[in-house]
């Protein structure tokens, strides 16, 4: 009889990014526990990663492909998208088509969408379900640093003397990182201040709850700011060495927080308790603040995170250990996504369309002659050109648009009057019910690739099941409908390294050190060494460099 195998993979739920063995039985069964070598986690898993292996049954899953609701073969249904969206394109034009993708991709799965879409069809009209939690947070960093640059590490967590938690419900969202929190705290007496305008679990075990009223956060961080510049605790070294326009940024936090009691007023908190949090902050160098979807997911996001980072600037308290603004994220692979360019008005690697130079040197690296080059539809504008008929033909990648959109009614009935309809999908949803065709993809088990988690590691995802039924992974999906479409020689990849190796090559291309995202020292990468790979942080321009 077979041995049982453990095989080092990565938790599919959160951006975590908790390293998991799983065990495949003799007979089959499935048991998985954390894996204590991955330094995400060391071990824990919270309740869901630990139930993971409820998840593998094939209860709702699609096995082969379908279309109009009969099932067909793979041939069949690859064709008949790969000839809907050649249709379309050569009828309308390459913005009347359009991929909706998710931070459930694997980054190689990721990639290759992206490369058809923004290379081959011309279009950027490719966008995220990420766009609705961390696309905020990416402009934020963007503003900020110039480039989409988390600047901390969960090791940070565990040097810290303050963690300050807003728009984030930890304990439930992110509970190993909460924990890692936790042990801090009692190790070396660290105070964790929560600020949120509901009583979540995350607030049961602070030092200080600021509930503040929905909405309030610039004027909050606007006033901390203001009150560490009358207060003499700015860094002015790190300031004149290392930003610009922080006089005009003062100035404009101090117009608008001008005191202590105007901030309480405005934030409906008591104003001691907006004392005793500017105090704690002013006064402890090692803090990092952790924020997520509370903040991310708001009309004015983007300035939240700003004000966020402003503060950590402006006490020069970023880039070292215990220190700076952390965004976590939601997804396994939202990171991944951003990375790639998975986003309407991303290009790739960390280039945007703002630089000619950027669309020129992508171009030249895919020999996309007919590359995009401006800017796509973001999800909500996506769904209402679906809408109003500008996209003829649409690919549903991994997510539930129909459900889990904003104005959901007004997406069914998008989806409904679309011309044509893709879906792969590893389940049936509310979404593919919509579908002209549907693609079985491949599940968590059976996936084969890379994730990057909230702190910039990368992280691999390894099979240990065999597909169901027909199930493909998504790149080769992808992949065997762009040959159909012509262009076969841009994506006759046989294998997720050769995909991650061109990635890698992608982000050093040109690079003299103007993009931080830099994954030089993979391009050349083994097959053995893909196969062994140890989670790692990026920037990675020489072999086995580890950068925080």
């Amino acid at each position: 009889m077979e041995e049982a195998r453990e095989v080092r993979t990565t938790c599919p739920y959160c951006g975590v990014g908790c390293g998991v063995l799983a065990k495949v039985a003799a007979d089959g069964t499935t048991t998985v526990r954390g894996d204590p070598d991955h330094p995400a986690n060391f071990g824990r898993l919270c309740s869901k990663g630990s139930a993971l292996a409820e998840t593998l049954g094939l209860q709702g899953r699609p096995l082969q492909p379908e279309i109009g609701g009969r099932q067909a073969g793979w041939d069949e249904a690859l064709d008949l998208v790969a000839e809907k969206f050649s249709r379309a394109i050569a009828e309308h034009g390459p913005d009347s088509v359009a991929f909706y993708v998710s931070g459930q991709l694997l980054t190689e799965d990721y990639y290759v969408a992206n490369k058809l879409m923004k290379g081959f069809v011309g279009s950027a009209n490719i966008d995220t379900n990420s766009r609705l939690c961390m696309a905020s947070s990416v402009a934020g960093h963007r503003r900020a640093f110039g480039e989409d640059i988390v600047p901390g590490v969960y090791e940070d967590l565990e040097c810290a003397d303050l963690i300050v938690l807003t728009g984030s419900n930890t304990a439930w969202c992110h509970p190993v990182l909460y924990q890692r929190m936790l042990a801090t705290r009692r190790e070396r007496g660290t105070k964790i201040v929560v600020i949120d305008p509901r009583r979540t679990a995350t607030a049961d075990e602070c030092d200080l709850h600021l509930a503040l009223d929905p909405g309030t956060d610039v004027l909050l961080f606007n006033g901390l700011l203001a009150y560490l510049v009358q207060s003499g605790m700015s860094d002015t070294d790190f300031i004149r060495d290392n930003t610009s326009g922080f006089d005009a940024a003062a100035a404009l936090a101090g117009a608008d927080a001008p005191s202590i009691a105007r901030v309480a007023k405005g934030c409906g908190l008591a104003a001691a308790d907006v004392q005793a949090f500017y105090d704690l902050f002013a006064d402890t160098d090692r803090t990092v603040t952790v924020y997520s979807q509370g903040v991310n997911q708001s009309a004015h996001g983007t300035d939240k995170v700003n004000a966020i980072i402003n503060c950590h600037l402006a006490t020069g308290r970023i880039g070292k250990p215990g220190m700076g603004p952390f965004s976590v994220t939601g997804q396994p692979n939202a990171m991944g996504g951003r990375e790639v360019g998975g986003l309407a008005n991303q290009l790739a690697a960390h280039m945007d369309f703002a630089d000619e130079a950027n669309i020129d040197r992508v171009s030249r690296f895919w020999k996309a002659p007919d590359i995009a080059r401006r800017v796509g539809l973001k999800a909500v504008d996506m769904f209402q050109a679906v809408a109003d008929g500008r996209i003829k033909a649409l690919w549903v990648m991994g997510t539930n648009p129909a459900v889990s959109m904003p104005e959901a009614s007004r997406v069914r009935a998008a989806l409904a009057k679309c011309d044509f309809v893709v879906v792969s999908d590893v389940t049936r949803t509310d979404t593919t019910r919509y579908a002209d065709v549907l693609l079985p993809a491949a599940a968590w088990g059976e996936k084969d690739g890379t994730v990057t988690n909230s702190e910039r590691r990368i992280s691999r995802q390894r099979p240990f099941l065999p597909p169901a039924g027909e199930a493909r992974a998504d790149w080769r999906i992808v992949c065997d409908v762009a040959a159909r479409m012509g262009f076969g020689d841009a994506f006759a990849y046989q294998s997720p390294v050769e995909i991650f190796r061109e990635h890698a090559a992608l982000s050093a291309f040109e690079n003299r050190g103007e993009r931080l995202f830099d994954l030089g020292g993979f391009a050349d990468l083994a097959d053995e060494d893909y196969s062994t790979f140890a989670p790692r942080l990026w920037p990675a321009s020489e072999r086995g460099e580890q950068q925080t």
